[in-house]
């Protein structure tokens, strides 16, 4: 696992190395001065450290929180104090407030997103981002070159601008690493940080005169590289809503599931449909609309005309029981007499949904009455999505008009792309179990539990939409992703996958496996530079 971290860190700090010696900005404004560039990162999903920001009394353990200690990752108190340890994570889920006993809070600096848990032993296990800055530092990348922005990863979108002010505080950075250096920054976003990325892009046009928009991004932004960016969505994000993920924490999946589902951002990487946009919320803005209105999904006829909302299958199935509301799920009490339970004798219904029935809500309605967290689902959705007063996140984006786009993704592994669920007869949150996993790998789907390629349909395979992409955990991207990003784009798009590289065989003033091609539209001046989004290492192997 270690091995495969470092060599995504090192081919990842040569492309931002290679990116800072780019001969052209803006014409050749800084021709052969890269010294004046920047380097922004902003982390994925549980890729920044959290620390208190309270003081808890934990009975029966030697281990209490006082403010400024660390919360996101200190294992040792996860392991000694469980009960408060939960209690400065979770949220609530209605309005992602805090615990009433602790509250916690984003660190900063680069800090906060090279190890979540600093130590000899949990050090090099929670590693993120240390290999990627060493590789900078040893190839003579300035100190205040390199800016993390950390954010919590906890909150929906707009929630992150209401409490924390984050976007605000983006824009800044981006200002003040201007002016300390003289040039434009290098955005480097991973899995969840391309979503707020996307997310301050759409915000930035209701912050600044729309003919000063494009201006602003040309100063402020060189190149942005978008490393496992779910840019439809991951299908593993059901997995974690319904049946939890530890990401390796010594907890039960039903506790990581209770903390999953507390937070804000836990629907922020849902998959949707490519073929279902929203109304364009910026020009409703200017256009005297009121700004806090319901998105309305609009789907163009291949919604209706092919199968899957563009992905290989459908990306959730589910057995529904044949009794309603409560008594789906019993008691504790109600389990130890699981045998003369009546759910042995119904008979279930199989339903399946596209990824355009997870994100537009429909999925979540149908399991209502069999799931009590479906009614936080639903609020959820609603509020911090659908209704979000920037954008609807659950929807394709187009190509920003920035300079250069890098978009990068591991390969060579099977990536998830459907789950089978069932109840479990157990109280939530064990009330679902995975029953099976769909797999996209090398031009064929696999079942898990028949182990076996399930086969594709013929237009699928001459689309290219078989080969399968991705690494580990909700990095993992079905190849449609980048059959999406190309389609969305006006750009000629090179996809080549990088050869694996050792650091010895490696010089510092190159940039390996980048096609120059000019840009066919008068917007933006200078060399398109597009790496192959299929290639390079998998993405980072313990968080995502």
């Amino acid at each position: 696992m270690n091995e495969r971290v470092s060599m995504y860190s090192l081919i990842a700090a040569i492309l931002f190395i290679g990116a800072l010696r780019i001969n052209s900005v803006n014409g050749g404004e800084l021709s052969g001065d890269y010294s004046k560039l920047s380097g922004i990162i902003i982390p994925g999903f549980a890729s920044t450290q959290l620390r208190a920001w309270s003081i808890l009394d934990c009975p029966y353990s030697p281990l209490d929180f006082n403010p400024l200690d660390l919360v996101w990752l200190d294992t040792t108190k996860l392991l000694s104090a469980v009960n408060c340890w939960i209690k400065c994570v979770i949220l609530d889920p209605y309005n992602e407030t805090d615990h009433p006993e602790c509250k916690s809070r984003p660190d900063s600096g680069l800090s906060a997103i090279t190890e979540l848990d600093p130590g000899y032993i949990t050090g090099p296990l929670s590693s993120v981002w240390k290999d990627w800055v060493k590789w900078c530092i040893e190839f003579g990348i300035e100190a205040n070159a390199i800016i993390a922005v950390p954010y919590d990863w906890r909150l929906s979108p707009s929630k992150l601008e209401e409490r924390d002010l984050y976007f605000h505080k983006l824009k800044l950075t981006f200002e003040t690493a201007l002016k300390l250096r003289g040039g434009p920054s290098i955005v480097f976003a991973h899995s969840l940080g391309n979503n707020v990325f996307r997310y301050f892009l759409e915000w930035l046009k209701l912050e600044i005169a729309p003919k000063k928009y494009v201006q602003w991004l040309d100063d402020h932004i060189h190149a942005y590289f978008a490393v496992g960016s779910p840019n439809l969505g991951s299908a593993e994000t059901i997995k974690v809503t319904l049946s939890g993920s530890t990401f390796g924490l010594p907890i039960p999946e039903g506790t990581a599931r209770l903390l999953y589902n507390s937070f804000g951002s836990s629907m922020w990487m849902m998959p949707f449909s490519k073929y279902c946009r929203t109304e364009n919320i910026y020009w409703k803005h200017f256009n005297g609309g009121s700004r806090k209105s319901h998105h309305t999904y609009q789907c163009d006829a291949r919604e209706y005309q092919l199968n899957f909302s563009g992905w290989p299958t459908n990306v959730v199935n589910v057995e529904i029981p044949s009794i309603r509301g409560i008594d789906a799920y019993p008691s504790v009490f109600e389990v130890a007499q699981a045998n003369m339970s009546i759910m042995e004798c119904g008979l279930p219904t199989q339903l399946s949904f596209s990824a355009r029935e997870v994100s537009d809500g429909t999925f979540f309605k149908a399991i209502e009455d069999y799931d009590p967290e479906s009614k936080r689902f639903l609020h959820q959705l609603y509020k911090s999505y659908h209704g979000d007063p920037v954008l609807n996140p659950l929807a394709p984006w187009d190509r920003p008009p920035l300079k250069n786009i890098f978009c990068i993704y591991g390969i060579d592994a099977k990536t998830e792309v459907g789950y089978y669920f069932a109840p479990s007869g157990k109280p939530y949150p064990d009330n679902w179990i995975i029953t099976d996993v769909i797999y996209e790998f090398q031009g064929s789907l696999y079942s898990r539990r028949r182990d076996r390629a399930l086969g594709m349909r013929s237009k699928d395979r001459a689309s290219g939409r078989g080969v399968g992409l991705g690494s580990r955990e909700t990095r993992r991207v079905p190849v449609a992703m980048v059959a999406w990003t190309v389609w969305r784009t006006a750009y000629k798009v090179t996809l080549e996958a990088a050869l694996r590289i050792v650091h010895a065989a490696i010089a510092a003033d190159t940039l390996p496996h980048v096609s120059r091609v000019p840009d066919p539209t008068p917007r933006p001046e200078g060399p398109v530079l597009t790496p192959h989004p299929e290639a390079l290492a998998p993405p980072l192997a313990n968080m995502m």
